[in-house]
């Protein structure tokens, strides 16, 4: 491990000389985020400055600054504080280009403050249409802008991608990047190269077609696009890899999208000229060929690199062949250059959904090591020779027919929060999990609209209202910071949270970790052997990953704080495993000698359960608790328990108030807030089915309050 750490050491010193000596001119020369290729690259010569959401192009997300170290680190303090207007998830890394920081939050909306005062410069609202969100299915969040020069460029919920000038924060061209018919959104980060805006997108649950996209910086323009799912074979296959990949796919795949979309990172190689990115699961989870065997589905759950110029299949690695546990594949993509066998060697890293770290060949795809980082028992390991994982039988719950709690679940052993990796102590630094979930096959599933469209028996798979069985999903629920050897592929320390859902790591030569919690707090950790050395409350979770970065020789470390993303969401009552802390979104940045205090945390008015005194018969509430979770746990919770982001219907005074009732079902009366009309996709015994089942989970919820 010394050798190694020399190894590194010496490799990153070399890399930042190197780098120093093709360094940009002087800021006042180069105007707002004069952001070059050139400047990407060597983004270690200007350790002062964030460039991209991942720092560089290996999205290593780790800072040359050593200013704040883990000698000094408890002598860190709240220098400023921004209040952002919105109350959802806050998932965005800001980026700060010579002194002018750059983010987003919730609705795609961006902002530019002064990096050392916290000041508003400007902020841009991309006036995201409110009923957007019925097709979001974790959350309304937006994770941050890309710059090049002179412009930010911000991809919105709804579809658009925006080129803003960076000094005054105007549009100055904005394309749409999604056929508007269909159930597209875009919650990712663009990639700044060769000129181009790179751009996925989200929807895989919704029934789309993935595909990325790459625009002309300056003028807006589509100059490629690779489809990361083949499509109709009657209008014939965009590209050779496609025509191959569709002999993976079951008849009539088309018909239903597909899914495979790419909705997180992007890394590049200048010198290979590779853009990487991950894809999602395919829609439904469960395919299956005519003789009963999963069907792999190329590109789905799979690692692809492309051609920067003109986006030709260059090749993939398909991490889980015949997905059907939800597996998507585009956690964090890091770029470094490893000692193999006694040579060095350019790999991609990835702490994968599915539980294994990957350490991959950048410029061949070839797989050089996986293992399990997390507790596994879908497979029962990655066979070297093939690079496919062992599945276990009984995992295949889509043909056995039975119930499989599967570990990882669908939220994963690591999921889109970043991951960080550290030349100087090799190490990788990963918000890892353990959420086991069940799994079983709906064998009566259509595609439906207004629906998250998984295959799924989504009641079945609800948590169960018995306490006991409740405390025991609780238990099994866990979340750490692991530290990890990509060499060795072994942990090499971990720090336990109070629950999963934990936000995303900053590493920097400083020997330091910082990550945000879950519980609300922020934290440093000594990055070579996990002691924990300073934390901060945050009055809210953190679920964003952090940066740093220097004005005028002082050090600063912000994180974006705001509860949020799929897990409050979708859980219910587990993810107050985690904390239920409410969401107070703002920007946080600390200095060693920051003198700024937050406002006291004023504790939300807790809601008075009065439930409706009217009986409910059994079997029409049985049938709404069918209706609820296919229609609406997704975003109110499961078993109406919500995480703190939506109203938690349970308290609704539209169980008591039929008028109420019909404006918001009905007739869409908070559309605006993304509650769309439901009265085309459930009829009226349906919705007297559901409000039943709602008033029933009130009550049980007020008898357990007295209890």
């Amino acid at each position: 491990m010394r050798n190694l750490q020399r190894l590194a050491a010496i490799a990153l010193l070399a890399g930042l000389a190197a780098s120093a000596a093709v360094s940009a001119p002087a800021a006042s020369h180069r105007g707002p985020a004069r952001v070059t290729g050139s400047r990407l690259k060597h983004a270690g010569a200007e350790p002062q400055n964030w460039l991209a959401v991942g720092h560089d192009y290996g999205d290593t997300r780790f800072s040359p600054l050593a200013s704040v170290n883990d000698r000094n680190v408890a002598g860190l303090h709240l220098a400023w504080y921004y209040d952002l207007d919105t109350h959802r998830g806050q998932e965005a890394t800001p980026v700060v280009v010579d002194g002018v920081m750059y983010t987003t939050s919730a609705w795609s909306k961006v902002q530019a403050l002064d990096a050392a005062t916290g000041k508003l410069l400007w902020k841009f609202d991309p006036e995201v249409p409110g009923r957007t969100a019925i097709n979001a299915c974790c959350d309304v969040v937006n994770r941050g802008v890309a710059v090049w020069d002179g412009r930010v460029y911000v991809a919105t919920l709804d579809g658009r991608l925006i080129a803003l000038d960076a000094r005054t924060g105007k549009p100055d061209w904005s394309v749409l990047t999604v056929d508007p018919k269909l159930p597209y959104t875009i919650t990712g980060a663009p990639l700044a190269a060769h000129g181009l805006i790179v751009i996925g997108n989200a929807g895989s649950e919704y029934g789309v077609r993935g595909y990325v996209s790459a625009y002309d910086a300056a003028t807006g323009h589509l100059t490629w696009r690779f489809y990361t799912v083949p499509g109709d074979p009657a209008k014939g296959p965009e590209n050779g890899a496609l025509a191959r990949a569709a002999k993976s796919w079951p008849p009539g795949w088309w018909k239903s999208g597909g899914g495979a979309t790419v909705w997180n990172s992007f890394s590049y190689d200048p010198d290979l000229d590779l853009i990487y990115f991950g894809t999602g699961n395919v829609q439904p989870w469960a395919r299956r060929l005519a003789s009963g065997e999963p069907a792999d589905s190329l590109f789905s759950a799979s690692i692809v690199a492309v051609h920067a110029a003109t986006g030709e299949y260059a090749w993939h690695y398909q991490e889980t062949p015949g997905d059907m546990w939800d597996y998507d594949a585009t956690q964090t993509l890091t770029l470094a250059t490893l000692p193999i066998d006694g040579k060095p060697r350019r790999v991609i890293l990835q702490a994968s959904k599915n539980g294994y770290f990957y350490v991959i060949d950048r410029e061949t795809g070839q797989l050089v090591s996986a293992n399990n980082y997390v507790p596994v028992n879908w497979a029962r390991g990655i066979d070297r020779e093939t690079g496919r994982p062992i599945v276990n039988p009984e995992a295949q719950y889509a043909r056995t027919g039975k119930l499989w709690v599967g570990e990882p679940g669908p939220s994963g052993g690591h999921n889109w929060q970043a991951m960080s990796f550290s030349p100087v102590t090799g190490l990788v630094y990963i918000p890892a999990q353990e959420m086991p979930f069940p799994y079983l096959a709906d064998h009566d599933f259509e595609p439906e609209t207004l629906a998250t469209n998984m295959g799924l028996d989504q009641a079945t798979t609800s948590l169960p209202a018995d306490p006991k069985a409740q405390a025991q999903a609780l238990a099994g629920l866990k979340g750490y910071l692991l530290a990890w050897n990509p060499v060795t592929q072994r942990a090499a320390w971990r720090a336990p949270h109070v629950g999963p859902w934990n936000g995303g790591t900053l590493a920097t030569r400083g020997n330091l970790v910082f990550q945000g919690t879950a519980a609300g707090d922020f934290e440093a950790f000594r990055a070579s052997d996990g002691r924990k050395l300073w934390s901060a409350p945050a009055q809210t979770g953190i679920i964003a990953a952090p940066m740093t970065y220097e004005v005028a020789g002082r050090q600063y470390v912000t994180v974006l704080a705001g509860w949020g993303g799929v897990f409050p969401l979708v859980a219910g009552a587990l993810s107050f495993k985690s904390g239920h802390v409410v969401n107070r979104s703002r920007v946080l940045t600390f200095a060693l000698d920051g003198t700024a205090r937050l406002p006291p945390a004023v504790a939300p008015a807790q809601g008075v359960m009065a439930p409706p005194s009217a009986h409910v018969e059994p079997a029409l509430a049985a049938e709404g608790a069918k209706q609820y979770a296919r229609r609406c746990g997704s975003c109110h919770g499961d078993g109406a328990v919500s995480g703190g982001l939506v109203p938690d219907l349970r308290f609704s005074p539209a169980l008591s108030n039929e008028a109420l009732w019909n404006a918001v079902i009905n007739e869409g009366a908070l559309e605006s807030h993304g509650m769309v009309s439901f009265k085309s996709v459930l009829d009226a015994h349906e919705q007297a089915a559901v409000r039943a089942y709602l008033i029933e989970r009130a009550q049980e919820s007020d008898a357990a309050r007295r209890r």
